[in-house]
């Protein structure tokens, strides 16, 4: 193998071992099998144009194209000339793609599911990144720089899983980024005459003599234990210092750990899990929970609120995170003169909900849990620090009753100037008819207060909207626009569209997501599951604070306080059954229960790893892209093989040849015959030496083979039929056996070890011979190539003169 084939073979398995970085970052890893396909085929197409001597600048434009042609047929071929060609309408679909991953990367939290356009992005930044590698350390010679780039990829895994590439990915990626170095050294080492680690490509001669002296293989040994140490040092000393946080190998969490007074929180958008949630056919319970409230179907549980709204989509901001108080402080925006009860409620979280956000009534005043839990104050939520997670939590809260009148809420004052600026913004992008509808809806209203109302009344019962949770979702301003036209939606649409609406009439307001109140059990206590999972906006009134509201038609229960005629629920009923919810307490699902796609995108799963339910309608891969997958898995499986298919090919070529009538054929017979024990003993470590006679060249065989009784004697006379070929004027009756063959390829396999010879099998050094055949053709084609150019030229010159003569 030449050093460039071997720095190729070493950058392919550097790239794919930092690629490994990114496999927390999806929940399947079959793009990973994808992406190592596309980049063998990259890899391979540099080794042969560098096998043909070509320019550096062709051999990276071939590699450029064929990564581009393997793209398109993996993620555009439907749109592609032929299938394969990248036209136009391929490359639109391609940046389609890229751009629908972005949204996705933004949309989706740590595992996201493997989107078409996320497998895009993984994949091609795989292939840019391994062709950069095998740019600089093979085609440049300098794999000290390829450690840039695999830098570059590892460094973007650990940024985006916040920590989740942990030792054993750096690990891997350092590993191959030294296998790069020791690869590159021996190339560097050999083109000083020898062969890395003392191998000679004779059977003697200057390197077993320079391997005596040990000088070799002592700065081998030397640097590979350099490597080892610093990759040692490295992963030790930060777990030794585990003051110094926040280093490569740092944890994950966004602040800064209990006791440290910083850190800041970026939640992902749970909006994306509810639908799935809602449509799942079994309503697993994910907590339960006993409080002494006297309202219980007012008991909602929220997990944090949305407050930016950017046009695509409602985010929550980013918050400063601080330690959890003995007593949480007074809620914004309320003061005395609002009726409050304190209620205590204790929480249990089920094994398989795993959030990294505390479920807790609104506001809640004080709360008792073990863990490590940072407080946000804006949003008045617990957020779980360094991995922490609601996972089996059991909890005790103590929260706050509000029960404004629907008089407060109408007299209420003008907002802070700031709170204001802050909770009406909305992007340039909303669509005008949002605004217009809502002044529409809220004609004739007062104040603020009579605004809000008419806002739910409309969306749940006056404007002939449905509850649908099969609709598509999504939370931008084309979301809006056409929840507002078609009139069908779940939750998701109704909150965040009131909240907008909200918005543009210049009331404060948010999106909150969490549960409904659950379902009542035999026992006293309350279930929630998975369809209990909600949105709903939060308006702001001076002197209440941010105020429940629920436009959802059929969800959750309407809020006394926005029924001002109408009397209140009797305190001592019990809370109703949610649509859809389970009347029976269900036992906790353990990890190995199937777990729905949007859930485990949201960390609400324990450690099950089951896909979702796919969609039956689903149509499944056209039957041509599966062929070419086959067809693709087979080509992989087959290459490594190929060295030993070859080498059965050709034994048989040789030794199936049959008597021939004429001397000719006889003497191609011995010479077949003696190729092959040649070859043979190549195979088993024994490479040939073309400067000696046949009769030494066998007694060679027999004595490095350990040959002795029949398999010697086969070598013998088939090197005396040789020499009698090569060497009689008349070849007479030269014959060599098959036998003969048999026999000493059954002597070298007897003689060598398990290892030899399965090598000898599996990867039989004689094949190389196909290469130097390939480049033989190709130095006789081009020196066939130039004789005709040169003739060519001479003809021309000839010519020219009688054309000037006449």
């Amino acid at each position: 193998m030449s050093g460039r084939t071997r720095l190729a073979l070493c950058a392919f398995a550097a790239t794919m071992l930092a690629a490994g970085s990114l496999l927390p970052l999806v929940e399947a890893s079959k793009w990973v099998l994808q992406a190592a396909f596309m980049l063998a085929i990259q890899s391979g197409v540099g080794v042969l144009a560098r096998r043909m001597r070509l320019a550096r600048v062709l051999t990276v434009s071939l590699q450029v194209l064929v990564t581009l042609l393997a793209l398109t047929v993996a993620f555009a071929r439907e749109h592609a000339l032929f299938g394969v060609v990248p036209g136009p309408q391929a490359v639109q679909r391609l940046a389609e793609l890229l751009t629908l991953g972005a949204d996705d990367v933004n949309r989706y939290a740590i595992p996201a599911p493997a989107t078409d356009g996320i497998r895009l992005m993984l994949v091609g930044g795989v292939l840019l990144i391994g062709l950069t590698v095998d740019i600089l350390a093979v085609t440049v010679r300098a794999a000290a720089s390829a450690g840039l780039p695999l830098l570059a990829l590892y460094s973007v895994a650990a940024g985006l899983s916040d920590g989740g590439a942990g030792w054993l990915w750096f690990l891997l990626a350092a590993c191959g980024y030294l296998l790069l170095l020791l690869a590159e050294g021996r190339d560097r080492l050999s083109q000083w005459g020898r062969v890395f680690g003392g191998v000679s490509r004779t059977s003697s001669g200057l390197a077993a003599g320079l391997d005596g002296s040990g000088r070799a293989v002592a700065s081998v040994r030397t640097g590979r234990r350099i490597g080892v140490v610093a990759l040692g040092i490295a992963l030790a000393v930060p777990a030794a210092l585990p003051a110094l946080d926040g280093g490569l190998l740092g944890g994950t969490g966004g602040g800064s750990g209990r006791g440290s007074g910083g850190g800041t929180i970026s939640a992902v958008n749970p909006l994306v899990s509810l639908q799935n949630n809602l449509n799942q056919p079994e309503n697993r319970e994910v907590m339960s929970y006993r409080t002494n409230s006297e309202n219980p179907q007012d008991f909602y549980l929220r997990i944090l609120a949305l407050d930016q709204f950017n046009g695509s989509e409602w985010r929550p901001s980013t918050r400063r995170l601080r330690d959890v108080p003995a007593r949480l402080p007074q809620p914004a925006g309320l003061d005395g003169g609002v009726a409050v009860t304190e209620i205590r409620t204790n929480i249990s979280a089920s094994r398989s909900y795993q959030q990294t956000y505390l479920p807790l009534p609104y506001p809640a005043s004080e709360v008792d849990i073990r863990g490590r839990w940072r407080f946000e104050p804006e949003g008045r939520t617990l957020v779980g620090d360094d991995g922490q997670t609601t996972r089996g939590a059991r909890y005790e809260v103590s929260s706050l009753e509000v029960a404004p009148t629907a008089t407060q809420l109408a007299s209420a004052m003008e907002p802070r100037s700031d709170l204001a600026r802050e909770y009406t913004r909305v992007p340039t992008s909303l669509p005008d008819v949002v605004e217009e509808t809502a002044r529409q809806v809220t004609a004739g209203a007062a104040d603020d207060y009579e605004r809000a109302v008419k806002l739910q009344d409309w969306f749940a019962s006056e404007g002939g909207f449905r509850y649908d949770t099969t609709v598509t979702s999504g939370t931008g301003t084309a979301a809006i626009e056409r929840f507002l036209k078609d009139k069908e939606g779940f939750c998701v649409h109704f909150s965040f569209t009131m909240a907008a609406m909200a918005r543009t009439l210049g009331i404060p307001a948010r999106v909150a997501v969490g549960f409904t109140p659950g379902t009542v059990q035999a026992d006293g206590s309350v279930s929630v599951g998975l369809r209990d999972a909600h949105a709903w906006p939060e308006l702001y009134f001076e002197g209440v604070g941010w105020t429940r509201f629920e436009p959802t038609p059929s969800r959750g229960t309407t809020p006394a306080y926005t029924l001002p005629d109408a009397p209140s629920q009797d305190p001592s009923d019990p809370a109703l059954p949610t649509e859809g919810a389970s009347t029976a307490p269900t036992a906790a699902p353990s990890a190995t229960e199937s777990c729905p796609a949007q859930m485990r995108q949201q960390g609400e799963c324990g450690a099950s790893t089951a896909p979702g339910a796919t969609d039956s309608a689903d149509p499944g891969a056209p039957a041509g892209t599966v062929a070419l997958w086959v067809a693709g898995s087979l080509l992989v499986l087959t290459l490594p093989l190929s060295p030993m298919l070859w080498r059965v090919r050709a034994r048989g070529r040789r030794l199936g040849t049959s008597g021939g009538r004429t001397p000719a054929d006889a003497a191609a017979r011995v010479m077949a015959a003696w190729r092959e024990i040649t070859d043979s003993a190549w195979d088993h470590g024994i490479p040939p030496d073309e400067s000696q006679t046949p009769r030494k060249a066998a007694a060679r065989v027999v004595r490095l083979g350990h040959l002795d009784g029949p398999a010697a004697a086969a070598v013998h006379r088939v090197a005396g039929a040789v020499e009698q070929v090569l060497y009689a004027p008349e070849p007479g009756a030269a014959a060599a056996s098959a036998e003969d063959v048999r026999a000493v390829r059954a002597g070298l396999g007897a003689s060598a070890g398990r290892w030899a010879k399965a090598r000898a099998t599996l990867a039989p050094r004689s094949a190389v011979r196909v290469i130097w055949a390939l480049s033989e053709r190709r130095t006789e084609f081009g020196r066939r190539w130039a004789d005709r150019a040169g003739r060519d030229r001479w003809a021309a010159r000839l010519r020219r003169p009688s054309r000037q003569q006449g």
